[in-house]
């Protein structure tokens, strides 16, 4: 574990920071304590996105932080079009003078920190918030897909190519960047989650008679969804489905009628985009997100594993971090119905194992993913707090917390 000193490497100090994100919804959303932090720091900050509304400006200038727009198409690969992206980045970069730039996203992360080399911004760090489903090994055998993996791994290559810091949300992408040159081990910070308000997702737990099981995530296919739905039509009957989450510009997003046929079925109780997720969690039972995409480590498992609600997830980089199988949840193979309908009958013929397994969530979350711990290390590693440790083991496997 190695000690990151307040300005490392003699580099300039931070006055202005340019935060660059595809989403402007995830900056007051995810980014919001991260952000009042800087800003308590002195720092100036600027938040870049392609997609403002006057709600989220107004969002964000609430945090001390001030919106600013830039065009970037959030998903596909069109070379002219993200050229474009490229270099109006490094037009408003340049423009804002800032000392550093703060990336997440795929995109943000590739394209902007080029952009910012380009216009000579000194320091840059960037979120990597989980690999993704190219990198996964179920994407293995289709020719597109190793074809799409190539170029992925060139731009992220080229991109973190001089970062200062590289802050990675689980170790297996940490092994998998590492593994395939994309990062150098020095630049490596594991912060180990994005983490979550503990007082804002307070505990409540629940035992619903029949159990409630809760997916909410992006509506893509790689999410697990049809998965869930699969596991909602075996069980009917026995337990309520609710199913969050809107139709996604990704093209393996779940199609809007689809979603209205499953819920005219009675399969599951579709809800669309909310404002605040936590009234869903509080009515749930049982969390679920069956993900055979490479998450980072998700937030959707993070915020109900603070509510006291026990974990279904898959085995897979990131999400089989928040599980202690048995003790907070269970973990399935990922694209195995049988195995997720399996875990949810042991919530339906065991109900005490709600209150147990939800009581050991809230603890493990408060352990692992209280969101000033997590941006300690970011701080950290950014030169920001004196005395504070980052590194590769900054922060272990929830496995290894339990030891």
């Amino acid at each position: 574990m190695s000690s990151i000193s307040a300005n490392p490497g003699g580099s300039r100090p931070i006055r202005r920071l340019a935060l660059v994100t595809s989403q402007a919804f995830s900056i007051p959303n995810f980014r919001g304590p991260l952000v009042k932090a800087w800003c308590a720091r002195g720092i100036q900050v600027f938040a870049l996105a392609p997609d403002y509304d006057e709600k989220l400006r107004d969002d964000v200038r609430a945090l001390g932080a001030e919106p600013v727009d830039y065009p970037l198409a959030r998903t596909g690969l069109n070379p002219l079009q993200d050229l474009r992206s490229l270099l109006a980045l490094r037009s408003v970069l340049g423009r804002l003078q800032v000392e550093a730039c703060f990336s997440y996203f795929i995109k943000p992360v590739t394209y902007g920190n080029l952009a910012a080399r380009l216009a000579g911004v000194p320091r840059r760090f960037s979120i990597v918030e989980g690999a993704g489903y190219v990198f996964a090994d179920a994407a293995a055998g289709s020719l597109r897909r190793r074809l799409l993996r190539r170029a992925v791994s060139l731009l992220y290559r080229v991109g973190l190519d001089g970062a200062e810091r590289v802050f990675f949300l689980n170790r297996d992408d940490v092994e998998l960047f590492v593994g395939e040159e994309l990062v150098d081990p020095e630049q490596v910070v594991l912060i180990g989650g994005i983490g979550v308000d503990l007082a804002h997702f307070t505990s409540s737990p629940r035992v619903a008679s029949p159990p409630i099981f809760l997916l909410a995530a992006r509506l893509l296919a790689e999410k697990g969804v049809r998965e869930y739905v699969a596991a909602a039509r075996r069980l009917h009957g026995l337990a309520r489905f609710i199913l969050l989450g809107g139709p996604d510009p990704n093209p393996g997003s779940i199609r809007r009628d689809e979603l209205e046929q499953w819920a005219r079925e009675g399969m599951v109780e579709w809800h669309d985009h909310v404002a605040d997720v936590r009234p869903l969690i509080a009515r749930a039972s049982v969390f679920v997100l069956p993900s055979y995409y490479r998450e980072g480590l998700p937030r959707s498992i993070q915020e109900a594993m603070a509510m006291a609600r026990p974990i279904i997830t898959t085995d897979m980089p990131g999400c089989r971090d928040t599980v202690v199988p048995g003790e907070n949840g269970f973990l399935v193979p990922p694209r195995d119905v049988d195995a997720l309908v399996a875990a949810m009958r042991r919530f339906i013929d065991e109900p005490d194992l709600t209150r147990r397994m939800g009581a050991a969530s809230r603890r493990l979350a408060e352990e692992r993913f209280d969101v000033e711990r997590c941006n300690a290390r970011v701080l950290a590693g950014m030169g920001l707090t004196v005395g504070l440790t980052a590194g590769l083991a900054g922060a272990p496997r929830i496995q290894d917390v339990r030891q």
